[in-house]
């Protein structure tokens, strides 16, 4: 079975920038195959990772949809199972070092419930083909509450340099623990710290909440320059402020041995 890794916090922490840079490094380790998921709804892991995605789990979703309401027939003895997996194949993109694999939404309002449940079934399929699964999880809590992610072996709780960041990634520690996950390592990264430190005020925040923390990445000017210019935060020099914090989060993680 594959080591999965899940990354959550709430919307606009760096949680994507974060993933991408965790999943480049991973790569550069050897640490293959590894599948790379992009749980948001609003999907944009492709952009830090600078992948062109030319099918999501919503878009084949909505394109089943419509051919059963025009009565478009299938392919003769393929049942819409076999035809919907068959789609789902082809939505994997290969990266570098690594495949990607996209939810995105559906089209018109209403609820992701039912693109959930397919991403869900997906991964549980393709868990055996990876050595490592990287989920980058939408705002919120939603994939937690319903399972989509299966098996989570380390949780990433991502967190910006204020107090309602560090207390919504401690909400999502109490979700974890109230639906009895299971999940044995949950910790702290938070990300965008001026100069890399942590005032006073947010680390008692961080301890009130009973949150583990496992690393402070700094505000780096060069994710704020990329970004600008849509270069893949990927390519970030090596040396970036950002990339040397984060690898060595993961060498304290111990995620290399694994």
């Amino acid at each position: 079975m594959s080591f999965n890794i899940a990354v959550a916090g709430k919307g606009g922490v760096g949680k994507t920038s974060l993933s991408g840079i965790l999943i480049e490094y991973l790569v550069s380790k050897g640490l293959g195959p590894i599948l790379a998921v992009d749980a948001d709804a609003n999907a944009n892991l492709n952009e830090v990772l600078g992948e062109v995605i030319e099918l999501s789990i919503g878009e084949i979703k909505e394109e089943v949809n419509k051919a059963e309401m025009a009565g478009v027939p299938l392919p003769p003895g393929v049942t819409k199972s076999d035809f919907f997996q068959l789609r789902l194949n082809q939505a994997i993109a290969e990266g570098n070092g690594y495949d990607l694999l996209v939810m995105g939404r559906s089209q018109g309002a209403g609820c992701y419930c039912y693109v959930n449940g397919i991403l869900k079934n997906q991964l549980d399929i393709l868990a055996k083909n990876y050595s490592h699964i990287v989920v980058d999880n939408e705002a919120g809590m939603e994939h937690l509450s319903r399972g989509t992610l299966g098996k989570i072996d380390i949780l990433l709780l991502v967190s910006d340099s204020s107090r309602r960041g560090i207390q919504a990634v401690g909400r999502i520690k109490e979700l974890v623990a109230e639906l009895n996950l299971k999940v044995p390592v949950i910790k702290l990264i938070v990300n965008r710290a001026p100069g890399g430190v942590l005032n006073e005020g947010i680390a008692e925040e961080i301890e009130r909440q009973g949150l583990d923390l496992i690393g402070v990445v700094p505000l780096d000017q060069n994710v704020f320059e990329y970004d600008a210019y849509g270069k893949p935060l990927v390519d970030l020099p090596a040396d970036s402020p950002s990339k040397v914090a984060l690898r060595e989060i993961v060498d304290k993680l111990g995620i290399l041995k694994k």
